[in-house]
């Protein structure tokens, strides 16, 4: 937690539960990418956390944005975003949308399938495509790649057939899933791509852009690496692959740039001891899978959580949120342990939580606004 957000949460006093973002920090961390992956383009993953605030710091900045839906580029758009610098990532699309974006300017486009294509030809003639690869997310906390990317094969016919159909097949995507902790697999997927590259150049075909997606993770529960040994591992990939003609190189970063700069602050509504399990406590928050924290689905993304009491004796404990839903139990098994001092009432921080939570926040169920959000 930053002394900006330490100040902010003493003299404020907001209620709970909220988010609050040190923008300082966003601004350091996608400095720190820029340095690290010089002659890349950054292309901010927006869904991470849409906010308002965000986009117009990383677009003064001179960031690229990187768009799931219609929606989020017409959020750039009102935020004076030019279009050369939206790109539409999602592979799956409505026809309609797609036709909106090419009437907004945007010329950028991602597929991972013939049907999409064939969409994309039809309504966004002469946009620049690329296609998403499969490569193994093994590493990663939150793996993307079951329901996107292709195989190999499928990659080279599908941007043959792209140029046949008017369009410019501009390159190849990937992503290793999101939290990687494991450097080697950008080195993997970047060596896979430049396969199809070869391929491609064979057939006449030249492509010009990799997007190496994101994946770069945050400090989480979990030890990662600091951020240079992946970066060297890419710039390594590059070298090898490439050599001295290395393609446009974009990358999609989400959770590293807003990740680390945000916190929740929760209040501790119920601690009960329960007969059947007379060894672990049951914490329950204010804040729950529906309320924010929906990546703590099974458990996978473990976030770790100051106290007023730190450094004091501690026992087990279940986290569970505050809805009536059976699943709303954040933490069971990965066997969280907190001070035996915490009563209700008590507040408590759970870190690293400015990425893939407000964003993910329902609206009203069992009543629950969404989370609150404090840009600072």
């Amino acid at each position: 937690m930053t002394k900006k957000i330490r100040n902010f949460l003493k003299e404020s006093r907001p209620d709970t539960p909220c988010l609050v973002v040190d923008l300082d920090m966003v601004e350091a961390n996608y400095k720190d990418l820029t340095r690290a992956l010089p002659g890349s383009d950054i292309y901010y993953a927006m869904k991470a956390n849409p906010a308002g605030e965000v986009l117009s710091l990383l677009n003064s900045l001179g960031s690229y944005f990187d768009t799931a839906s219609i929606y989020e580029i017409e959020s750039c758009l009102d935020r004076s975003i030019g279009v050369d610098r939206i790109g539409y990532g999602n592979t799956i699309k409505k026809k309609r949308d797609i036709a909106q974006a090419y009437d907004y300017g945007v010329r950028l486009f991602a597929f991972d399938s013939l049907a999409e294509l064939v969409k994309l030809s039809e309504v966004a003639p002469g946009a620049r495509v690329y296609c998403r690869v499969y490569v193994d997310g093994t590493g990663s906390d939150w793996p993307l790649s079951r329901k996107f990317g292709c195989e190999a094969d499928q990659a080279v016919w599908m941007l043959r057939e792209a140029g046949e159909r008017g369009m410019v097949p501009a390159g190849l995507s990937f992503h290793v899933g999101s939290q990687q902790r494991d450097p080697l697999q950008w080195h993997r997927a970047i060596k896979r791509c430049a396969m199809i590259f070869e391929e491609l150049s064979r057939l006449g075909i030249h492509l010009t852009m990799l997007n190496i997606g994101g994946g770069f993770p945050a400090n989480y529960s979990q030890s990662v690496e600091p951020l240079n040994v992946y970066a060297n591992q890419i710039k390594d990939a590059l070298e090898r692959c490439f050599g001295d003609k290395p393609p446009r190189v974009i990358a999609e970063p989400g959770r590293y740039i807003v990740g680390d700069a945000g916190i929740i602050q929760t209040e501790i509504i119920l601690i009960a001891e329960k007969s059947r399990e007379p060894d672990r406590r049951w914490i329950f928050l204010d804040i729950g899978k529906f309320g924010g924290l929906p990546e703590t689905f099974e458990e996978a993304i473990q976030y770790r959580i100051t106290t007023l009491y730190d450094g004091g004796p501690t026992g087990p404990v279940v986290l569970a949120g505050p809805t009536c839903d059976e699943v709303d139990v954040l933490y069971d098994a990965a066997g969280y342990s907190l001070p035996l001092d915490l009563s209700a009432g008590d507040r408590i921080e759970i870190l690293s939580t400015g990425a893939y939570t407000a964003t993910y926040s329902s609206i009203g169920f069992n009543g629950f606004p969404p989370l609150t959000e404090y840009y600072i």
